[in-house]
């Protein structure tokens, strides 16, 4: 308990990894909480005249023993998820909704924060002005002291139930991973892969035979490569239904607290609830983006299924033709773009083994972008032996050594008590009132490759890398002074904005060039194999773009729902099914939602209820924003392949980034941060053409 009473003795106050003990969290969480509690009645109770700096800038300050705690707890949930660190993190959860629910209802606190003065307008100080008094408001400040009592047992109750939907999934999809015990099943594998599914069964206490673990889409990426039919059907299927009905009531129960909880503070639903605060600003703006996509999504996944079937007919000329399935489609279609695009899968990942996609990709992209400097630390360890610590420094001159920045924690390997997907996530936010550096953690779920060999990643995997890397430089070039407005805490609409700007230098050309190299030769990919990865970001999009659309309508759906709706829903797939139907999205039961409910983190134990929509949204941004780059020729597009790229025009147009959006965390305006780096309003129609979608329908 003692390591969390003061801050780390580490670089960067990293915590201690070595010393912190399982069993010391609950005893440290409550001890931190008391302090805290303490430090909210003395502000509370502060007979001096509330000012900005005995108020506000003391409510900031407050808490950081708590945080220390609660940064392992969360982060041992997500990345060594055992049965004691579940039941740590259940017991957690609860006590701290109910704690944080007594700070937005302290009277005598929330009478402090609206007394001081009103900040200069668009200073910092009126950002976090703003921020709490929204933050008190929406947590019921405003309530009788029966509505209050109520909103306590909602916020505890839920705490309860989101906790338990994300430990009982993790669970459901390891038991659901599918056990091949003979190896003709795994046909069209390659030799590393099924050396991975084998030591996926070891792991799992098997003496024989390969594992196939659960991602947690609906469509699983190994589906692509799967020859046998039966195989693919089990693994679909696997993954369809790998939750069963364990999760049903706590769903449903989640669903009906939500809306009771919105409309308790004033709210229609919880999709109004949460879209006040996100910068679309209304459901309504943001059903407008979704049905905009929606037909020529539609049309074109119908063409690509056509297109895929009749691959398979020409090459099974002779066999019983059948209708193909759902899960054949990935198989399918991917045998199709090889040929389109000249592309073999297997030989492509040798280009792109993990360490040169991180070092010589995103860390190089971050160099030439921001004048950074990334450094491995092997004399800090993480909280399991397969994490790597990176120092971040501004990038040494002629006359002085770089600035420190802060640290990057890389958490690259799947393993059993990981949850799925990939985040970023921090364990020290930066703030200059506090005076702290960033530590941030990126964590992924890759294949762990067999002793002395390279993990190799698919196109789709790379992506991920410069993704969860653009959220981690969002984090690390934070420059703020307050900790609640630092880094990545804006509306998740807007998060997303950093991150999905940052895939684009995945298939840059000058990027590319730089770290895909093959693993044997060392030789790069040639211009005929640039182009083809560049095309296939626009591969299927008919596919991702319906499946992503029928997750987000599912969201919706379940939290637009009135307190007396949601009391009356009691089949689960059936709801679900009239959604996607409802939207126009159903494609005769082809395509899946990209999570269906039982297996939605995201919005049932993750940040993301009714608001799944934010990827969009963001890649809107993406999309348009992107293209700031290329006016200042810091990006080609495709037109400009080949060109000479000017280490001048890169640095200019990173530094405006940097300045402007990613050091600013939540201080700004979004809409107009947004227009001053663009230079215009934002467009849909860069996003229409990235997906192949551009001139079947108008803008919202």
């Amino acid at each position: 308990m003692e390591d969390f009473l003061a801050p780390s003795e580490l670089p960067y106050e990293l915590p201690d990894f070595a010393h912190i003990q399982v069993d010391s969290l609950v005893p440290a969480f409550r001890t931190a909480l008391a302090d805290h509690c303490a430090e909210i009645t003395a502000i509370a109770e502060n007979p001096a005249e509330p000012t900005w700096e005995n108020t506000m800038e003391a409510l900031e300050a407050a808490g950081q023993m708590l945080n220390r705690v609660l940064v392992i707890v969360y982060n041992y949930a997500g990345t060594m998820a055992s049965p004691d660190v579940l039941d740590v993190e259940s017991t957690v959860s609860g006590e701290l909704a109910q704690h944080m629910s007594s700070i937005v209802l302290n009277e005598k606190l929330w009478s402090r924060v609206r007394a001081v003065p009103q900040q200069p307008e668009g200073s910092e100080e009126a950002a976090l002005q703003e921020y709490w008094l929204r933050r008190f408001v929406r947590g019921g400040a405003n309530l009788s002291a029966e509505q209050r009592e109520t909103l306590r047992s909602i916020d505890a109750r839920l705490a309860a139930l989101t906790t338990s939907f994300g430990a009982q999934l993790q669970r459901s999809t390891e038991q659901h991973a599918v056990y091949i015990e003979n190896e003709k099943e795994l046909q069209g594998l390659d030799e590393s892969t099924r050396t991975q599914l084998a030591a996926a069964a070891r792991e799992a206490g098997k003496a024989s035979g390969w594992l196939i673990r659960l991602g947690l889409p609906s469509v699983q990426p190994i589906l692509e490569n799967l020859a046998d039919a039966r195989t693919r059907a089990k693994v679909y299927e696997a993954s369809l239904h790998r939750a069963g009905h364990d999760n049903d009531e706590t769903l449903l129960e989640i669903v009906r607290l939500r809306a009771q909880r919105a409309e308790l503070l004033g709210y229609g639903s919880h999709a109004d609830y949460v879209a006040e605060v996100e910068t679309a600003g209304s459901v309504k703006a943001v059903e407008e983006l979704l049905h905009s996509l929606t037909p020529a999504a539609v049309a074109n996944a119908y063409d690509e299924y056509k297109q895929a079937q009749d691959k398979r007919n020409v090459v099974e000329d002779g066999e019983e033709q059948h209708p193909m399935t759902a899960a054949d489609w990935p198989y399918w279609s991917a045998k199709l773009r090889a040929e389109q695009l000249n592309v073999d899968e297997a030989e492509l990942k040798r280009y792109f083994p993990l360490e040169q996609v991180m070092v010589d990709g995103a860390f190089y992209a971050a160099e030439r972008l921001y004048g950074l400097r990334v450094t491995e630390r092997t004399d800090l360890v993480g909280y399991h032996p397969d994490v790597r610590v990176w120092e971040i420094c501004e990038r040494d001159d002629s006359a002085h050594p770089g600035a420190e920045i802060g640290l990057l924690l890389t958490d690259m390997y799947a393993r059993p008590t990981k949850r799925g997907g990939a985040w970023m996530s921090s364990f020290v936010d930066q703030s200059n009132l506090i005076g702290q550096l960033p530590v941030v953690v990126n964590v992924m779920n890759i294949a762990k490759p067999a002793d002395g060999e390279q993990a190799l990643l698919t196109m789709d995997e790379v992506t991920t890398v410069f993704h969860e890397f653009g959220h981690a430089l969002h984090g690390l070039l934070s420059d703020v002074r307050y900790p609640s407005l630092s880094g990545t805490s804006v509306p998740r609409d807007f998060v997303e904005f950093p991150s999905q700007i940052n895939e684009n230098w995945a298939v840059e050309p000058e990027i590319l060039g730089h770290y895909a190299r093959h693993i044997d030769t060392g030789q790069p990919l040639s211009a005929e194999l640039i182009g083809a990865v560049r095309q296939q970001a626009k591969w299927a999009q008919g596919f991702a773009t319906t499946e992503y659309l029928s997750a987000c309508i599912v969201d919706l759906a379940w939290h637009k729902l009135s307190a007396e709706e949601a009391e009356k829903v009691t089949d689960i797939d059936a709801f679900e099914k009239r959604a996607v139907e409802d939207a126009g999205l159903y494609v005769e039961g082809l395509v899946a939602p990209r999570y269906r409910s039982a297996y939605f983190n995201h919005i049932f134990s993750g940040g993301y209820s009714a608001g799944y929509w934010s990827y969009l949204w963001a890649e809107v941004l993406d999309a348009d924003g992107f293209q700031a780059f290329i006016d200042t020729g810091a990006a080609r597009g495709e037109e400009h392949e080949g060109g000479d790229i000017d280490a001048e025009d890169v640095r200019f147009a990173g530094d405006r980034f940097r300045r402007m959006i990613l050091s600013r965390g939540a201080t700004i305006d979004y809409e107009d941060a947004f227009w001053m780096f663009r230079g215009q309003q934002r467009s849909v129609e860069p996003l229409l053409r990235r997906r192949g979608l551009s001139g079947a329908i108008s803008e919202p």
